[in-house]
């Protein structure tokens, strides 16, 4: 059996090869990047590099040969030509090279996700679907990484209201992805997520970690954006922002699941544990 991971440089892949050596041993993994300078500095020595770029489907073709199942890890938006039409590219390429199998990292809820960011992950799903090949949609919630500026000790302000959040480290979310893309028995579609917390827990579990009280405050949003603006950041930033917490606020982010601890097989980290492992790297 022959495993490929895509966007294999990234953070994410790094992790995801690492456990997939671990698990299948390095003769059993591809790894499938853009840039095979990059993957030489990053990767295992032991692992095949395949060169593969979402902007180009025959290269895709070429570095999916002869692989029976694949990690499909989503871009990011603001490349050359459009997220979607990169995942477009990857679908077309796997069915192409007759990939039996792909797991694909999406976004909570997908299916009835209302947020923009939801948008090309739904229409992944959908050219997955059609594709006719057998598939896993992972649907991670929220890194804790990407909350990293509310990490540093200092009083947490936000604008998500009432709004929770399943934060769980990344690489449990690429633990997770590699469990099932070995497994015999999938299901079509995991809700990935930690236990739903709000920022005031946040708050709490960052006092801990921290030995002092760390304040939690809510503001209206047109505040928020005020305070990101004096602190200089720019308007696609401070968009962007607004846009995750809206989402909170409006429960997209919400979840009540054990898909993921159930795939690793046992709990995820307790949460100041896991600030402990953000904030040490």
């Amino acid at each position: 059996m022959k495993y490929g991971i895509t966007a294999a440089t990234g953070h994410f892949g790094q992790v995801a090869v690492k456990e997939l050596v671990g698990l299948v041993g390095a003769d059993n993994v591809i790894a499938i990047t853009r840039n095979l300078e990059k993957a030489k500095h990053l990767l295992p020595d032991n692992v095949e590099v395949r060169q593969g770029d979402y902007d180009d489907k025959n290269s895709l073709v070429s570095a999916f040969e002869g692989l029976d199942k694949v990690l499909f890890i989503s871009s990011q938006p603001g490349g050359k030509i459009t997220r979607l039409e990169q995942h477009t590219n990857v679908v077309n390429a796997l069915k192409e090279a007759k990939v039996g199998f792909v797991a694909y990292t999406s976004f909570p809820h997908a299916d009835q996700a209302k947020s923009a960011l939801a948008s090309d992950h739904t229409a992944t799903e959908k050219l997955i679907a059609e594709s006719g090949i057998e598939h896993s949609f992972l649907r991670n919630n929220w890194y804790l990484e990407n909350e990293a500026g509310f990490l540093n000790g200092e009083d947490i302000v936000y604008a998500a209201g009432n709004g929770k959040v399943g934060w769980a480290l990344e690489r449990e979310y690429a633990e997770g992805a590699v469990k099932v893309l070995v497994s015999d028995a999938t299901k079509d579609v995991y809700e990935f997520a930690g236990a739903s917390r709000s920022y005031e827990d946040l708050a709490k579990a960052v006092s801990e970690v921290y030995g002092k009280e760390i304040n939690a405050t809510n503001v209206v949003s047109d505040d928020y954006k005020v305070g990101l603006e004096k602190a200089g950041l720019d308007e696609n930033t401070i968009g962007f922002i607004l846009m995750i917490q809206d989402l909170i606020k409006q429960g997209e982010l919400t979840e009540e699941t054990s898909d993921l601890a159930d795939v690793l097989g046992h709990e995820l980290k307790a949460l100041p544990e896991a600030i402990k492992e953000v904030i040490g790297r």
